[in-house]
């Protein structure tokens, strides 16, 4: 079995793309579900979060698990198929398989794929916050932690993705611990209020307002309280939880009803709600820019999908209004991270990547040396029985002396066919030479499969 990783993030795919791919709550079950029933993977975890849709599964074979997984992140996508694109001449025209690799095609322009040792590397960069939009970042720590153990909860998971899970979190662990990664990375929010103060000037005379009250928002809110904003309202549909980030963040509670209203009255707008459709229309907008008169507004747009409805709506409707988005801010979050910190945490996986493979290297190897040796042991054992039928007068001296120069012997026949075996491991082909150990040496399969698998435990 190897390890492979397929996905898209905010390195590879457009807004538009990761946004199809968030409106679905249950996609990272429906994926696992569909990579694992197509027989193309035995362990399946899924990542999701709102910068990134990860596939990593155990697979016995590259080609189909590929293809398997690639046609379930465009089925949950719902991309659409190409316009003129060619239906595949294997298949009957209008078959639902022929528009669904239609629409795998459209997505794997924005597709990554790590194997085997690349995926290790790569999950263990994404646990150190490398890979995210705002580097070094502690959240995805949680959401891989999360995402682990879904997939545990639904018996997706087997010895090789929580290995490699366990491993990864420990990693980003370390990070955080022995490094100042994520006091040296920029937040989305603290760039999103740097670009506000450019376009409205110094924030203590800015009004601002908060739609939203998850943890998203309660971040925008208390980083902007921090900032000494002029006012803060925030906006939510539930009023007690408005409420309560209000008091945390010296703001005011504002009804849902009230978001026009707040809109015309706010020069910065943060908004991260999590609904499935849009808060903020173009309507809304182009209204709030009328009773504005040209005063200028800034509008931050963290939600995926996307809170906001998309500028080319209403940009000639609403002068005065800027829109950063998801995507606008990753740009500007670009070389932004600490370098020294950043190289530091890179180092840090690198080694941690290779102690990782040594060991499953050694692993891999490691039940047919055990089977190797318990062989040995049993002959040695079945020869001493002889040895005491044929000279039952023998003393105890004389047989443990016997025993031991038996045992000596043995020991120095195997020790080198096992190191080698292990050598072997360490270079990439210690798999060939254990099956040759296991063939000259009749090793049944059971054999080794009674050392690799640990016995069950007796119930009391």
């Amino acid at each position: 079995m190897s390890l492979l990783v397929i996905g898209l993030s905010h390195h590879t795919a457009p807004l538009s793309v990761l946004e199809a791919l968030s409106e679905r709550p249950d996609r990272a079950e429906a994926i696992a579900a569909s990579v694992l029933g197509s027989a193309t993977a035995t362990e399946a975890v899924v990542l999701s979060t709102c910068n990134r849709l990860e596939v990593y599964a155990s697979v016995p074979a590259f080609h189909p698990a590929v293809a398997a997984i690639g046609e379930a992140l465009a089925l949950a996508a719902g991309i659409e198929e190409p316009e003129g694109a060619r239906p595949r001449p294997e298949l009957p025209p209008g078959d639902p398989a022929d528009a669904l690799a239609a629409r795998a095609e459209a997505l794997a322009d924005h597709l990554y794929v790590r194997y085997d040792d690349a995926a290790v590397a790569h999950a263990f960069t994404v646990a150190c916050g490398l890979d995210s939009m705002a580097v070094g970042e502690a959240q995805i720590l949680g959401q891989m932690r999360d995402s682990l153990a879904g997939a545990q909860g639904r018996g997706q998971v087997g010895e090789s993705l929580n290995s490699l899970f366990q491993g990864a979190l420990r990693v980003g662990k370390r990070a955080h611990a022995e490094t100042d990664i994520d006091q040296h990375s920029v937040s989305l929010v603290q760039i999103a209020l740097e670009e506000a103060a450019s376009v409205l000037g110094p924030l203590d005379r800015a009004s601002t307002a908060v739609v939203g009250a998850g943890g998203m928002s309660g971040l925008a809110a208390a980083t902007a309280h921090r900032q000494g904003v002029a006012s803060l309202a925030i906006v939510n549909r539930t009023p007690e939880r408005a409420e309560r980030l209000a008091t945390a963040t010296s703001g005011g509670a504002r009804a849902w009803a009230e978001l026009p209203e707040v809109l015309a009255e706010s020069d910065l707008v943060i908004t991260c709600t999590g609904a499935v459709g849009h808060v903020i229309t173009a309507e809304m907008l182009a209204e709030s820019a009328a009773r504005r008169e040209g005063r200028p507004q800034f509008v931050v747009d963290l939600a995926l999908p996307r809170d906001v409805e998309p500028v080319a709506s209403w940009s000639r409707d609403a002068p005065g209004v800027t829109l950063v988005d998801l995507q606008a801010l990753g740009l500007l979050l670009e070389g932004r991270a600490d370098t020294t910190q950043v190289v530091r945490v890179r180092e840090l996986v690198t080694g941690e990547v290779a102690d990782y493979l040594t060991r499953r290297m050694e692993k891999s190897v490691a039940p047919t040396v055990a089977a190797l040796r318990a062989r040995a042991a049993a002959l040695v054992a079945t020869e001493m029985d002889r040895l005491d039928q044929r000279l039952p007068g023998l003393d105890e001296t004389t047989r443990a002396e016997v025993g031991l120069a038996v045992h000596r012997i043995v020991e120095k026949l195997l020790h080198t066919p096992t190191m080698r075996v292990k050598e072997f491991a360490m270079e990439g082909s210690g798999d060939d030479y254990a099956a040759a150990l296991r063939e000259l040496f009749d090793l049944e399969p059971k054999d080794v499969a009674n050392v690799s698998t640990p016995p069950k435990r007796v119930q009391p």
